[in-house]
């Protein structure tokens, strides 16, 4: 066991990991075209900066990249009691066991979600309902656990999907540092061009820069282009409140992967003759991939694991076994797929990925510029060490937008090597 690891992760003072963000560099609205977002780059220590249209100069051929095509949903509800005052519901994740949320969004008749409530205070009836001349939505507390709740909905005509229902009624979910409302923009320009599997209340911000033309640059230079699923929880953006790593619940999200791409991964980090690079669209992209190496170990330990016991916790990689190389990791997780008759992994993982983390299948990764104090920022730093503080020292001295609408970065890690 590597409890030594797992000590030296839990002892990390978020005050390390915090910077000063005036409130004037938080992007409040997108750009106005995605691809023209600034692009920060940095290898070997030395920065640059370009834009995003101009990724592929910084790319060598034959990379794979990794996005998340989760798709966000517009899970903000604004219900009226009886007296006309406004209750807003905001749906973090279903609330059925083992239900992942694709399948809860295709739900009819009914379905129980967890949920944040604004002014619960005034939520006096045992229902309240929004209605229209032919659609009815009703909300019930099922359950309360401190300021969370699980609410059961129910709607009229029966025949329609939840995700209907939130199409029809839901507001997009913006970041609350925004400090904002929703807007028409927000509808298209908080989701990624290739979002496809809904699922998520928060967007993969690194994904929201890429275009249509970027793409077909990338895939001049034999990129290639693969996704994964991890349904972004709002549990990304909260940050750690206490003083050392230890006392932080990192949340769970649920990942989606098929058996193919984890094949394309395997024969990508096991080609030894030339330097293929792993791009992490994003740091949920990487969380996913990274998760899969750690579950790959679990699958070598019991081949006859259930889903359950694959799942990736907190200190996992702290704990565990770390032998294996990322390419035989890999094929223990395809065996355990063809062992259960199965071409898609679908788990959760609480994967925390710290400084003393070391990468075991990506080797760059493109990311947004995040709060201060939050894991996203420890993953950074997990990925360039140190330079982080130089990285977002340049970001602010060269103005750059921070935050989910602000601009981005390409980061490589030189400390992952082929196996």
């Amino acid at each position: 066991m590597e409890s030594g690891k797992k000590i030296q992760a839990q002892e990390f003072q978020i005050k390390n990991f915090t910077y000063d963000l005036p409130e004037n560099r938080i992007a409040k609205y997108p750009m106005q075209e995605r691809d023209q977002s600034k692009l920060l780059v940095c290898k070997n220590g030395n920065i640059s900066q370009d834009i995003y249209r101009n990724l592929d100069n910084y790319i060598s051929e034959n990379s794979l990249f990794i996005f998340n095509n989760t798709k966000v949903i517009q899970a903000r509800l604004f219900f009226k009691n009886s007296a006309g005052s406004r209750i807003e519901i905001f749906c973090l994740e279903p609330g059925e066991k083992n239900v992942e949320p694709s399948s809860a969004m295709m739900k009819k008749t009914k379905v129980e979600w967890i949920c944040l409530i604004g002014r619960v205070d005034r939520w006096k009836e045992k229902t309240i309902s929004m209605e229209t001349e032919n659609f009815l939505l009703q909300a019930e507390i099922a359950a309360r656990n401190g300021n969370v709740f699980s609410i059961r909905f129910s709607w009229f005509p029966e025949d329609l999907s939840f995700a209907e229902i939130l199409e029809k009624v839901g507001e997009m979910p913006i970041p609350p540092y925004l400090k904002r409302e929703s807007e028409t923009i927000d509808v298209n320009r908080y989701q990624t061009v290739y979002s496809s599997q809904q699922g998520s209340v928060a967007a993969p911000t690194a994904g929201l820069h890429f275009t249509q033309q970027i793409f077909e640059k990338l895939k001049a230079k034999h990129a290639i282009m693969d996704y994964v699923t991890l349904h972004v929880g709002a549990g990304t953006f909260r940050p750690v409140k206490s003083e050392t790593l230890e006392g932080h619940d990192m949340h769970a999200e649920w990942i989606d992967v098929t058996m193919e791409s984890i094949e394309r991964l395997s024969g990508q980090i096991s080609d030894t003759q030339t330097n293929k690079n792993v791009v992490s669209v994003g740091t949920t992209s990487l969380r996913t991939i990274e998760s899969l190496y750690w579950m790959g170990v679990k699958a070598n330990q019991n081949l006859d694991a259930t889903i359950e016991e694959l799942e990736v916790r907190q200190w996992d990689a702290y704990e565990l076994p770390q032998s294996l190389t990322a390419a035989d990791s890999l094929q223990c997780l395809l065996a355990w797929l063809k062992k259960n008759n199965t071409e898609k992994l679908i788990c959760k993982t609480q994967l925390l990925i710290v400084p003393s983390y070391e990468l075991r299948i990506a080797n760059a990764l493109i990311t947004n510029f995040h709060q201060p104090g939050s894991t996203l920022l420890l993953l950074v730093a997990a990925v360039v060490g140190d330079d982080w503080k130089k990285i977002y020292h340049y970001a602010l001295e060269n103005d750059f937008r921070f935050l989910s609408y602000g601009d981005g970065s390409l980061l490589f890690n030189q400390k992952r090597k082929p196996d």
